[in-house]
């Protein structure tokens, strides 16, 4: 029996790699196998960076935590500690957007910070 040609699947297959490869510039867009080559590239890099931006986004919310903790008198790690010591469970999500966006809120906490740290070690 003879085989049957494949040309309807292959088609297919190139005009969702055209399609995907849409607004690159070039031949980037318009030849296939460069286009194949540019969409495998950037679907690695879309896989890699989607774990990377969680990475890249804690480190921001800290900057932010440790910029408006050292406005209220005490370093990032003190605080930490001192939440910690408060059993105030707020993540850095939310410090750093109370740091940002209401600086009362976050003078509160920072207080409750330091109230616990001083009752951990005392006044030093």
């Amino acid at each position: 029996m003879p085989r049957t040609k494949s040309s309807v699947q292959s088609r297919r297959r190139r005009k969702k790699v055209l399609k995907a490869a849409k607004g690159y510039v070039g031949s980037k867009h318009r030849l296939y196998r460069t286009a194949l080559e540019s969409v495998r590239r950037a679907l690695a890099y879309a896989y890699r960076d989607r774990r990377t931006k969680k990475r890249d986004m804690r480190s921001l919310w800290i900057v932010r935590i440790n910029a408006a903790a050292r406005m209220n008198g005490i370093g990032y790690g003190r605080l930490m500690d001192g939440l910690r010591k408060a059993g105030v469970a707020i993540d850095r999500k939310i410090l750093a957007d109370l740091a940002v966006n209401d600086e009362a809120a976050f003078k509160e906490v920072v207080q409750t910070a330091k109230g616990a740290l001083e009752k951990a070690y005392g006044s030093q």
